[in-house]
C-alpha cells in the first residue's frame, strides 16, 4: 500500500530568529520524509515573505499585526486585522488539510495554531526563548507538544508536554575550522593576534555600534587585536563616514557578513545581541561571548536569555544602558584574559544542543502517527 503523503503547516516569522528555525525544521522533515508537502503561513510585509520562498517553500501571508504595548493608534486596527487573519487562517487550513501544524512564534502563528486546534489537528509549539511569549502561553493549553531550548519552562507550559530540543540553527555552522586560512583571507587579516567579532543583527544595534564608535581608540590601540564589525545595513554609512579620518588598520567594517561560518571560525570573542537563535549558534560554535540584550523586544526576553547564560558563567552580560561606558573596556579586559576566555568557551559549549531540528522533526512525525 502506498504511503500517505504527510502535509504540514509551519506558521510564524517576523525576525530571522523565528524564520531560520522554521526553515530548518522544514528541511529536516523533507530529509526524513522526502514527499512531505509543507506550507508556510507568515505575516504580510514581514521578512518571511521573502526568505521562505528563497528557501524553496510556498508561503501565504496574513494581515495580522502585533499589539503595541505602548498607547498607539495602530492598536485600533489590531482587532479587525486579527479577525480577518483568523478567517483567512481557517480557509488556508481547510484547503490545505494539514496532518500537523507547527508554530515557531511571530504574529502569524497565533491564528493558524488556534484554528488548527479548533479543527482537532495536532499542534506543536517551538518556543525559542527562556521567557515564553504571550501567544505561545495561550496556545500551550491545547498544544500536543512543546519544544523548548531552556530549562525551567514548566513555569509557562504544562510540564508533561515539554521536550528540551534546543533551537534549530542555520546550516553550515556544525563544523567550523578554528582560525582557518580561508577566514583570514576573507577578512584580510595578516597577523596572528586575537579577533573580536561584533554582530548586532542584519539591521544593526544602535547601542552596540555607538559604544564601539565612541570608544574606538581603545580598540585601535590594541595592536594584537583585530575587530570584525558587522554594523548592519542601517548604520554602515554613518560609521564608515565617522571612521574615515581615524587610523583603523585593525578594524574591518562590514554592513553584513555573508559567511558567518568563517566569522565564527576566526573569532576569539563575540559581542552580540541576545536573540534566542543567535545564542544557540554561539553555543554550538562554543565561542566566548559578551551579550548586550536589546531592551526593545516583547517582554524583555533577550535579558532573560542573557541571564540564563550569565548565571552559568557561559557568557558575560552588559546591559544596553551600560554599553556606552563599559562594553569596550569589558571586551578588551576579556580578550586579554586567556583563562576567562577558556571558561566562557567551555561553559557555553556545554549548553549546545546540536540536533535540534532533527529532534523536533521526529516529534512532529510522531504526532501525525497518533
Amino acid at each position: 500500500m502506498e504511503k500517505k503523503q504527510l502535509r504540514a503547516i509551519i506558521s510564524g516569522g517576523g525576525t530571522g530568529g523565528h524564520i531560520f528555525p522554521a526553515i530548518a525544521i522544514a528541511n529536516e522533515l523533507k530529509q526524513i520524509e522526502p514527499n512531505t508537502e509543507i506550507l508556510f503561513v507568515g505575516a504580510e510585509g514581514r521578512m518571511e515573505m521573502e526568505k521562505v520562498p528563497a528557501a524553496g517553500y510556498q508561503i501565504k501571508g496574513l494581515p495580522v499585526v502585533g499589539f503595541q504595548r505602548k498607547i498607539s493608534a495602530k492598536n485600533l486596527a489590531f482587532p479587525f486585522k486579527l479577525m480577518q487573519s483568523m478567517n483567512m487562517a481557517r480557509r488556508i487550513v481547510k484547503n490545505f488539510k494539514p496532518d500537523v501544524a507547527i508554530g515557531v512564534g511571530g504574529y502569524a502563528s497565533g491564528p493558524v495554531l488556534k484554528v488548527a486546534q479548533q479543527m482537532k489537528i495536532p499542534t506543536l509549539i517551538q518556543e525559542q526563548n527562556s521567557h515564553a511569549g504571550v501567544t505561545n502561553k495561550l496556545l500551550a493549553k491545547k498544544a500536543n507538544a512543546i519544544c523548548v531550548a531552556y530549562e525551567n519552562m514548566e513555569q509557562y507550559f504544562p510540564a508533561e508536554k515539554i521536550t528540551i530540543t534546543g533551537n534549530p540553527i542555520r546550516q553550515g555552522l556544525n563544523n567550523i575550522t578554528p582560525k582557518s586560512d580561508e577566514a583570514k583571507e576573507f577578512f584580510n587579516i595578516q597577523n596572528t593576534g586575537k579577533v573580536i567579532l561584533v554582530v548586532g543583527g542584519s539591521l544593526g544595534a544602535k547601542s552596540i555600534n555607538h559604544s564601539l564608535l565612541n570608544n574606538i581608540e581603545q580598540i585601535t590601540n590594541q595592536k594584537d587585536v583585530t575587530l570584525i564589525w558587522q554594523t548592519g545595513k542601517f548604520y554602515f554609512d554613518e560609521i564608515t563616514e565617522s571612521l574615515k579620518d581615524k587610523k583603523t588598520d585593525n578594524v574591518r567594517v562590514l554592513d553584513f557578513i555573508s559567511r558567518m561560518d568563517l566569522a565564527y571560525s576566526i573569532a576569539d570573542l563575540v559581542i552580540s545581541r541576545a536573540g534566542a537563535c543567535t545564542i544557540s549558534e554561539l553555543c554550538l560554535v562554543g565561542k566566548p561571548t559578551i551579550l548586550v540584550p536589546s531592551p526593545n523586544v516583547a517582554e524583555d526576553h533577550q535579558t532573560m536569555n542573557a541571564k540564563a547564560l550569565a548565571q552559568k558563567d557561559a557568557a558575560i552580560m552588559v546591559k544596553d544602558a551600560d554599553a556606552q561606558n563599559s562594553l569596550v573596556s569589558t571586551a578588551i579586559n576579556t580578550i586579554q584574559n586567556d583563562n576567562k576566555l577558556a571558561v566562557l568557551a567551555k561553559n557555553i559549549g556545554n549548553m549546545a544542543l546540536p540536533d535540534a531540528a532533527n529532534s523536533i522533526a521526529k516529534i512532529v512525525l510522531n504526532l501525525t502517527k497518533k
